[in-house]
């Protein structure tokens, strides 16, 4: 495992769209870890592929109840909204007021390959959304509300 930089927000490569993973090999297995681990030395609870630079649809996720790995993650159902503060491991220092869903469920591949299903609340519902934006490209600071468009956080 190794540690990988990264990237902030002025990099390009965080505004592309990702491609699909089409093999799970060694090389994704790697970058699984890799990610994990760039991930918990950030103090981050999430991570997603295009932010250590590779631009495959892979996320990691950890809100301190164990590691969750998503190939290929779909978002398959939403329900109900939340709005709170949201930062970036790839936006340093900042922060910003974001709508997520209060319910989210999610579709995608394990590292063995097989499909899993990964259903998230609150905090979960917003780290499978945030992260699955990154793989399209979008930034949580495009999604930003004002604080004065919000009666009560």
């Amino acid at each position: 495992m190794a540690k990988r930089e990264i990237r902030v927000s002025s990099d390009e490569i965080l505004r592309k769209i990702c491609k699909p993973v089409k093999e799970i090999n060694p090389h994704t297995l790697t970058l699984l870890d890799d990610m994990a681990e760039t991930m918990y030395a950030a103090n981050g609870v999430g991570l997603a592929a295009p932010q250590v630079g590779i631009l495959k649809r892979i996320v990691v996720i950890d809100l301190g109840d164990g590691l969750v790995e998503l190939i290929n993650p779909v978002i398959v159902e939403t329900r109900g909204s939340q709005i709170d503060y949201e930062g970036c491991l790839s936006v340093p220092g900042q922060s910003g007021l974001v709508d997520r869903p209060e319910y989210i469920r999610v579709e995608a591949l394990n590292r063995n390959g097989e499909k899993i299903v990964v259903e998230g609340e609150e905090l979960m519902a917003v780290a499978l959304s945030h992260e699955t934006d990154h793989l399209d490209g979008i930034l949580y600071i495009d999604k930003t509300i004002p604080e004065e468009d919000v009666e009560e956080v």
